[in-house]
């Protein structure tokens, strides 16, 4: 068995994301907090913008639904890069050690169209990447099959005589690494840098 190429998910292993670092700025009240991020801009609701929602569509829909949050709602993509605290050293060490030893990369992300435009401008890390599958310009979202074929495509385009299992996907999210595995690949689910190394050694990646 050759793996011929690594597919990164970003959220989680690459990037540090989450509603809480702008939410704890504008909602001091830990209760009302964990009510307005559960059941106001939750995940159901941030998934379809990531699925191609337009932002100003999910805005409005939410603040008809709930007039007494619309500034805090409002804020969700107005302050949208203050959800976003950076990368996280482990996995990104992880990642530059396979490019390092010439391991094609590629990024398969849920990720809002009019959002990811901010994180490819402000984190070369991005460019390194020899191809990236956003969600949103698709409109399709992990872990639907349909994505990891257009991602599988996109690879096979520039790998000869790709099969699917010579692709490892990464992904901290385990139903979007179970699509992958029933797709054919070899899916990793993220838990920590070293532990998914070591996975990645066993299936024979050298690095």
């Amino acid at each position: 068995m050759t793996i011929r190429a690594v597919v990164f998910d970003f959220g989680g292993v690459l990037f540090d994301w989450n509603p809480e670092y702008l939410y704890r700025k504008l909602i001091s009240d830990e209760k009302e907090r964990a009510f307005f991020l559960s059941h106001v801009c939750n995940g159901e609701w941030n998934i379809e913008q990531d699925r191609g929602r337009s932002i100003s569509d999910a805005i409005r829909i939410k603040q008809a639904e709930f007039p007494e949050y619309a500034d805090w709602i409002a804020a969700f993509y107005a302050r949208w890069p203050e959800t976003l605290n950076g990368t996280l050293p482990d996995g990104v060490a992880l990642m530059e050690q396979l490019e390092a030893a010439n391991v094609p990369l590629y990024g398969l992300t849920n990720w809002s169209n009019e959002t990811f435009p901010y994180a490819w401008e402000n984190y070369p890390l991005l460019h390194r990447f020899k191809d990236i599958v956003v969600s949103g310009r698709l409109g399709l979202i992990k872990p639907d099959p349909a994505i990891y074929q257009a991602m599988f495509e996109r690879i096979a385009l520039s790998i000869q005589n790709l099969q699917p299992d010579e692709l490892v996907f990464i992904d901290d999210v385990a139903k979007n690494v179970n699509a992958a595995t029933e797709s054919g690949w070899h899916g990793i689910h993220h838990t920590s840098a070293k532990e998914t190394a070591l996975q990645l050694h066993q299936l024979g990646v050298q690095f």
